[in-house]
């Protein structure tokens, strides 16, 4: 059924809010995967803050030319039938989503992205941002690594404050 004018509008501008709230727009054909599979990735994408919208590209590039940030960006590669992955907190959560999605469904494969700056980036880009870990991961990274430096000294400094004790503990005894 075709949209009305008012309609297209109403979705013209919902997809430019989530363009601009969006730190980056995962973009990915999706010709061949069920209806099925596309409700199961929209609720998998959920989980984690990611919004999955099936979007007509003239729609999509009508939002990101009223958008300031993006309006320079490419969009000659928004053709066929493509999805898009919103996400306004995390950078990796889309890409991850999809290429998780991807492995069990090899229909659905990666156009690019459209990041918060504005630029388009391509497909093998996208493909290297999902193999990252995620942002709680990195983080914990991060201070396990700073930890490791106090967490050998402690056990250094209470290796040796046993070996003292056991020491003390033998001459008492003697």
């Amino acid at each position: 059924m075709a949209l009305k004018k008012a309609e297209k509008d109403a979705v013209v501008t919902e997809v430019s809010d989530l363009l601009k709230s969006s730190k980056m727009t995962v973009v990915a054909k999706y010709q061949g995967t069920t209806v099925k599979a596309l409700q199961t990735l929209r609720r998998d994408a959920r989980s984690n803050g990611t919004k999955v919208k099936v979007v007509k590209n003239r729609l999509v590039i009508k939002a990101v030319q009223a958008n300031d940030t993006l309006k320079d960006a490419d969009t000659s590669s928004l053709q066929g039938m493509l999805l898009y992955a919103f996400n306004a907190d995390d950078e990796v959560a889309p890409a991850q989503i999809l290429s998780t999605f991807a492995k069990k469904n090899p229909t659905l494969e990666f156009v690019g992205a459209l990041t918060g700056e504005g630029k388009f980036i391509g497909s093998d880009d996208v493909k290297a941002l999902a193999d990252l870990p995620s942002k709680n991961e990195l983080i914990a990274q991060v201070v396990a690594t700073l930890l490791s430096p106090v967490h050998d000294v402690t056990n250094a400094l209470s290796g040796n404050l046993h070996a003292l004790l056991d020491g003390v503990e033998a001459k008492a005894t003697a």
